[in-house]
């Protein structure tokens, strides 16, 4: 008996599918570089943390650049997310269960206390406004969905940033601080002994930080893995969150909190990591 030998043979076809699923996988790795890791990367970092040439790398950011995936500021080495990409998350997020999971328990904590509740993602190192329930009053807060702030301004922001892993934490705390009002808290010994205190208590509170003449309560927003995905706020005109209003919405803001913790619970079993 003869024995022969069978050899399988790539069609052409075959071989160039093969090379654009490489080259996707490229593409895909290095964004979600950006998605888990500082917010600016350059050409030599990227090389090194996927093992690709610096060539490589340099053609992909071209194109996503073009594309406004990825994008650059004078004066500032490396590469950052661009609006394509934050627009792609906040239209992810907006998707997210968390947010048919939260609209209930943010309509009925609008009509408890009288004022505008509002949901925040988190995009980057940033989050974005993604839903609200405006209030009844004739003079009220409203936001801009799809509006981004950074995380250390006003209270949606800080108790993101307080429920953060330490190592994200820690990126967006060296980030620059710029006050967008004259009680922004920019310093970082303030900034770091007021997550503690909002760690431990589980809410965050704020008069005038993020805008003027504006304050808010708010508390996180946790998905089904327990890593925080946001917040959601009671927000309204300065002069209406007196000292005893802001502690009831403080309660009310964690019991909102815990209510929509467990909306989660019949996802937990099948998360991996979750509590």
């Amino acid at each position: 008996m003869t024995n022969h030998t069978v050899t399988a043979r790539r069609t052409p076809a075959a071989a160039a599918e093969g090379v654009g699923t490489e080259a996707a996988a490229r593409v895909a790795d290095v964004l979600l570089l950006f998605a888990a890791g500082p917010r600016y990367l350059g050409v030599s970092a990227i090389s090194r943390e996927l093992g690709i040439s610096k060539a490589v790398v340099h053609r992909i950011l071209r194109s996503l650049v073009s594309r406004e995936m990825l994008a650059t500021d004078e004066g500032v080495p490396g590469y950052r997310l661009g609006p394509a990409a934050v627009a792609l998350g906040a239209s992810a997020l907006r998707r997210f269960d968390a947010r048919a999971a939260a609209a209930p328990v943010l309509r009925r904590l609008r009509d408890e206390t009288g004022e505008t509740t509002t949901l925040s993602g988190l995009v980057g190192d940033e989050r974005v406004y993604l839903d609200q329930f405006e209030s009844r009053h004739e003079i009220k807060m409203t936001v801009d969905v799809g509006a981004r702030f950074p995380l250390h301004a006003g209270s949606s922001g800080k108790v993101v940033l307080a429920f953060l892993p330490e190592d994200r934490r820690e990126a967006v705390l060296a980030l620059p601080r710029a006050a967008l009002t004259d009680r922004t808290v920019t310093d970082e010994a303030a900034l770091r002994a007021e997550l503690a205190v909002i760690a431990a208590e589980g809410v965050a509170a704020s008069v005038g930080e993020r805008q003027a003449d504006a304050g808010s309560v708010a508390a996180p927003l946790f998905g089904p893995d327990g890593e925080v995905y946001g917040s959601f706020s009671v927000c309204g005109p300065a002069y209406r969150f007196t000292p005893e209003a802001v502690e009831r919405y403080r309660v009310l803001a964690r019991e909102a909190a815990e209510e929509i913790r467990r909306s989660w619970s019949w996802l937990q079993d099948s998360v991996p990591g979750a509590e």
